[in-house]
């Protein structure tokens, strides 16, 4: 039987949306994502559901090896957030968005045609900004409202771009592109922008810690990974992407240490990892793809189980900023294991996920001799420690006492929290049970001396030097100033200027219109020259003659 694996998500998220019965909806919500993996296991490879559509053929449905793995790893953690959300107190209808949400997203990875793309694009776009929304503060609405315009600005883009590219080439098929044409700079932009790319990639940090603990779990997901997909499937290879993911891990390093709120730190380090698996599609060879893929793969598991734990955190404590937090290993025990699991795979700790993934995409780097992009990402690696390695498991679970009273979160928190840590170290160790599923066969051996000993100098210097600066990484109740600035509040100054001076441009007008009507009744006032042109009279031979001009006139210009 052969039905889009997406769809079956999507309807499901209709239903849970819709229906008041709790049972039912805990019922879609577990069975709907094990059904959707069933689908995409047990079709053919060559399974393919199209059809024509006012002469544009539909492809709703293409199996691929890429579409697989991405689809896969989206249905499972559909699951584990909802069972999150379950605890989390996520209302109904924010928990059937967020299937919407996420069978949007698996769908993505089947389409064959870029209409078909566009569609379920922006029902990503309009369900992720209902997620936002559902933190019910006022951040969370502003945070919405700048979200969507960014979105809709992508969302324009990529139609602008697919109607350019339907045009030049005759076709809506979505496959591999070359960066040869104004369409395909149009939708490359547009992926770029959902990947959090630069110079808009503060739109992930400004809205996804504003969403509640279950809905950001929904976001970290879904979106930039969706763009890594599209990226690989269309433009891996493209030189440019290198310098695009590579200014988006600094980026991601650099304002993750600066941070002080635990979940703007975990928001800022999805910038910094999309940027390792973006620098993976600018590389294109096979060892990068499938590093690229195995990153997202490894990536959507522990940044979810970081997530999660600092969720539990806010449920229980409701603080989120490092400088309220601290102490909570003692009261926390669990939800602390388990974030220092996902700290350890995030920074590429030997026998957790994390390692056998981020390797893949330096060694395709120094296999194709980029000695500087090989240098950077090992730096990077260094810093990837510091931030989410080292600084949110201590500012949050250990240093000081904060003394909050607290205690680990219920069941339906907990079970996901443990299932993903599992996750993290069994691909760490087995890593072949995510090796036989990349879009290319691999001949990669992750566990060589080399490998091993590089990395556990980086974690050992990044540690010291932690440490070392402790007091520098101290936050404190600041601001940071994020590239969101320009659009929050210079284009707002820009606006209000121009305002400004359009509102003193219509006075100086009407002023002058004022004028200029006093000057007309001046003129033909009573006692001015209309009163000359009312008494006057002309000859009637004259305005015969005037007549008789005016005619020749028009049959002259009409001749010729």
């Amino acid at each position: 039987m052969c039905f889009p694996p997406g769809l079956i998500i999507l309807l499901a998220g209709i239903l849970i949306a819709s229906s008041p019965n709790t049972i039912l909806n805990k019922a879609l919500s577990i069975f709907a994502p094990i059904i959707s993996i069933l689908f995409i296991w047990s079709m053919p490879d060559d399974t393919s559901i199209q059809f024509n559509w006012i002469e544009l053929n539909i492809i709703l449905l293409e199996l691929n090896p890429l579409g697989k793995l991405f689809g896969t790893v989206f249905s499972i953690m559909a699951l584990l957030a909802s069972i999150f959300g379950f605890g989390s107190k996520m209302s109904q209808l924010e928990l059937g968005v967020g299937y919407i949400y996420a069978g949007a997203a698996i769908s993505v990875c089947f389409v064959g045609d870029l209409i078909t793309l566009f569609i379920f694009w922006e029902i990503m776009a309009l369900a992720s900004t209902f997620i936002v929304l559902s933190g019910k503060t006022n951040s969370s609405a502003f945070s919405a409202k700048r979200y969507f315009l960014i979105h809709l600005l992508g969302g324009t883009l990529l139609l602008g771009g697919i109607a350019g590219y339907w045009i030049s080439t005759g076709t809506i098929s979505f496959t591999v592109m070359n960066l040869n044409t104004a369409p395909e700079f149009l939708i490359l932009a547009a992926f770029l922008i959902n990947a959090g790319a630069p110079p808009l990639s503060s739109w992930l940090s400004d809205a996804y810690p504003e969403s509640s603990p279950g809905g950001m779990v929904f976001l970290s997901a879904f979106t930039t990974k969706t763009a890594v997909y599209v990226i690989l499937r269309s433009f891996a290879g493209e030189e440019i992407l290198i310098y695009f993911g590579l200014f988006m891990i600094f980026y991601g390093i650099i304002y993750a240490l600066l941070e002080n709120d635990m979940r703007r730190i975990l928001a800022y380090s999805i910038v910094n990892q999309v940027g390792f698996m973006i620098t993976a599609a600018g590389i294109g060879t096979q060892l990068a793809v499938n590093g690229a893929a195995a990153h997202a793969f490894c990536h959507i598991f522990y940044k979810a189980l970081l997530l999660m734990s600092a969720g539990a955190v806010l449920h229980v404590t409701h603080k989120r900023k490092c400088t309220d937090l601290g102490g909570l290993y003692k009261s926390m025990p669990l939800t602390a294991i388990c974030g220092i699991i996902g700290a350890l795979s995030i920074s590429a700790f030997p026998l957790t996920s994390g390692f056998i993934s981020k390797s893949m995409i330096t060694d395709a780097a120094s296999n194709e001799h980029l000695a500087v992009v090989w240098y950077l990402l090992i730096a990077a690696s260094a810093g990837v420690f510091l931030h989410a390695g080292i600084k949110f498991p201590w500012f949050v679970f250990f240093q000081k006492d904060s003394g909050l009273k607290a205690k680990d979160p219920s069941f339906w928190m907990c079970t996901p929290m443990i299932i993903l840590s599992i996750f993290c170290i069994l691909i760490g160790v087995v890593p072949n049970l995510l090796y036989d599923i990349l879009p290319y066969p691999v001949y990669y051996e992750p566990y060589t001396g080399t490998h091993i000993g590089t990395q556990f100098q980086l974690l050992l210097f990044s540690g010291l030097a932690f440490f070392i600066f402790l007091p520098q990484m101290k936050r404190t109740l600041t601001i940071t100033l994020d590239t969101d600035w320009f659009y929050r509040k210079a284009a707002k100054l820009l606006i209000e200027g121009f305002q400004s001076f359009s509102e003193k441009w219509m006075h100086q007008k009407e002023i002058r219109a004022h004028n200029f009507k006093n000057r007309l009744l001046v003129v033909f006032s009573e006692q001015g020259s209309w009163a000359a042109i009312k008494t006057s009279s002309v000859p009637a031979g004259v305005a015969t003659l005037w007549i008789l001009l005016i005619l020749c006139l028009c049959l002259l210009i009409y001749y010729l």
